[in-house]
């Protein structure tokens, strides 16, 4: 058996070494320093405009980031829910079709039926179906109706209490994963009523958040924003298995940006959806 070997650290230089250092660059022309300062600080501008865009031009997220630079794993009520996996996400990526195409018709959010409507036909809307998932320390009243619980947002990371009533419900909104709009652009308008409908109540689409990232993220694409980024591997899978169940189309700006999430993240399934036909 070959032993170990123990791992080697660089020394930190000494005042010596860099008083030498400094030497050596105040002995160059000072036109040639001139260049090389130039060259320096364009170095410097264009590593952080790729690091400011790798957080959609968000410059507090990208801060943040940078504190925690691998955010916070958080374990989902979806991945725990007996979800099926399949493959891996970077290949299913691989097969949608790119198209960068508008729809033919306007995106009405009427057109995918009245919200939470009881596609698996156990009784539950789809709302606290999710709810039942997502949440933590469950109340509920009856077989379906979720009073309260708690949520540690995959979105961003922070722990949300819900508690059912007028003014209080709205802090755990539902996310649908991929939008509702961005599914009309990528070929839903194209589909009958009732596929709509499964597609708007599908779990696999669905995700309880926290009110804040839920309006930041809005009918946006990968391409414009992500969770943070302790989520980001399950949710872009999550996007790209939901557009490979339905069929949906991806841009090619999605596309980039998809396949640089999962690029870290090689080994991330696809999932199953139990509802597209």
């Amino acid at each position: 058996m070959t032993p170990r070997r123990p791992n080697r650290r660089l020394p930190n230089p000494t005042n010596r070494q860099i008083r030498g250092a400094v030497r050596v660059f105040g002995s160059f022309p000072a036109k040639l320093r001139a260049v090389l300062a130039v060259g320096l600080l364009l170095t410097l501008l264009v590593a952080g405009l790729l690091w400011l865009r790798s957080y959609n031009w968000d410059v507090e997220d990208a801060l943040n980031g940078a504190r925690h630079s691998r955010g916070q794993s958080v374990s989902t009520g979806f991945a725990g829910s007996g979800v099926h996996t399949y493959g891996k996400a970077s290949e299913v990526l691989n097969g949608l079709e790119v198209s960068n195409s508008a729809a033919q018709s306007t995106y009405k959010r009427n057109l995918y039926g009245d919200p939470w409507a009881d596609i698996d036909s156990n009784g539950c809307d789809q709302r606290n179906d999710v709810l039942t998932r997502d949440l933590q320390d469950l109340e509920k009243n009856g077989k379906c109706r979720v009073m309260a619980g708690t949520i540690i947002d995959p979105y961003t990371a922070e722990t949300i209490h819900f508690e059912r009533g007028p003014k209080t419900s709205e802090a755990v909104p539902i996310d649908h994963v991929v939008a509702l709009s961005n599914a009309w652009n990528s070929g839903a308008w194209q589909w009958s009523y009732e596929k709509r409908v499964l597609f708007a109540n599908d779990p696999l689409n669905l995700q309880a958040t926290g009110q804040r990232p839920n309006t930041e993220k809005s009918d946006k694409s990968v391409d414009a924003w992500l969770p943070q980024p302790g989520y980001r591997c399950e949710y872009v899978a999550r996007q790209v298995s939901v557009k490979a169940s339905y069929g949906l189309s991806v841009t090619s700006a999605e596309k980039r940006a998809m396949a640089r999430v999962l690029s870290s993240c090689p080994e991330q399934p696809a999932y199953r959806s139990q509802f597209s036909r």
